[in-house]
């Protein structure tokens, strides 16, 4: 019994492997992106596999809360080393893609671009000018009192936001417990 469902482990995990099998250095980004997408969709066909037995035991009435809550962790722990491949394989060819997609923009050709654009110079113009290239202590201390006063109200809306998420999980610890 074990045997064989360790075979079919090892089947169901075949288009997963096979796709992180390339190593990253020797792909181009073509191949990188590709293996990257095929790993994907790999991924995603177990995950939506997953959620349907997940949501199979959630349903059974036959078991108790306890029981359904350590058959999904069963569950979650035959999936998890494919949740760490996945991510190992997007991890190892994330960067390379990403170097490849950078290595095509022509920064200096932004920055022109940006530069010449109307507005952006006004900006740039009103900030070498104005008060806010100032060196005057005066105004380096009212724009201190500026950014303090701004800083002051994210902090009190984090904590209101704390506070909110605080609330609405004892609600929720409520609920689950009725």
């Amino acid at each position: 019994m074990i045997r064989a469902l360790s075979l079919a482990a090892a089947l169901a995990l075949l288009p997963l492997s096979a796709a992180l099998a390339q190593t990253p250095a020797s792909l181009d980004p073509a191949s990188a992106e590709a293996a990257l997408e095929a790993a994907g969709a790999a991924f995603e066909m177990r995950m939506e596999e997953f959620g349907a037995r997940a949501e199979a035991i959630a349903e059974d009435e036959s078991l108790s809360e306890e029981q359904r809550e350590a058959a999904i962790m069963a569950l979650w722990a035959e999936y998890q080393p494919e949740v760490m491949a996945f991510t190992a394989a997007a991890s190892a060819l994330g960067p390379q893609i990403a170097s490849e997609a950078l290595a095509e923009v022509d920064v200096e050709a932004l920055v022109a671009e940006a530069l010449a654009d109307p507005s952006i110079g006004a900006a740039m113009a009103m900030a070498q000018n104005g008060a806010w290239a100032s060196q005057d202590p005066e105004h380096m201390a009212t724009y201190g009192l500026m950014a303090d006063y701004a800083l002051g109200q994210v902090s009190d809306a984090m904590l209101e936001v704390e506070a909110a998420s605080i609330e609405a999980d004892a609600a929720a610890e409520a609920a689950r417990d009725d």
